[in-house]
């Protein structure tokens, strides 16, 4: 099994900033990308950023200039350091790992549970 535990989240004002936390454990052969995504209430998941193993990042539009994701591949644990948080950034944020449980196994996603991020005055 793989485990995704996320952390970080909370209620923020607009304009204040959050860091999420992702650490991955458990049966992993080889992680490939790390990444976010989000879900806000009646909207569809929808990717925040990405980084793979080359330290390519890929960020979505509206969060670009805003917030940074990193990762210390030796702890198997991404990050996203969020700024100038506005009331659209409130979602559920959830972690995403690509990789594989087994040297055989093939590759798939796995998923944290998600911390709540709320942007409110």
């Amino acid at each position: 099994q793989v485990q995704l535990v996320e952390s970080g989240g909370g209620l923020v004002q607009p304009g204040g900033s959050l860091r999420l936390s992702c650490a991955a454990s458990g049966s992993i052969f080889s992680i490939n990308a790390m990444g976010w995504y989000r879900q806000a209430p009646g909207r569809e998941r929808e990717l925040v950023a990405v980084e793979n193993n080359f330290g390519s990042t890929v960020y979505a539009d509206p969060v670009k200039g805003r917030f940074t994701i990193s990762r210390d591949n030796a702890k198997n644990t991404v990050y996203l350091q969020m700024n100038s948080l506005q009331p659209e950034d409130t979602a559920v944020y959830l972690c995403n790992m690509q990789g594989q449980r087994l040297r055989t196994s093939p590759p798939g996603a796995y998923w944290g549970q998600g911390t709540q991020v709320t942007v409110s005055s």
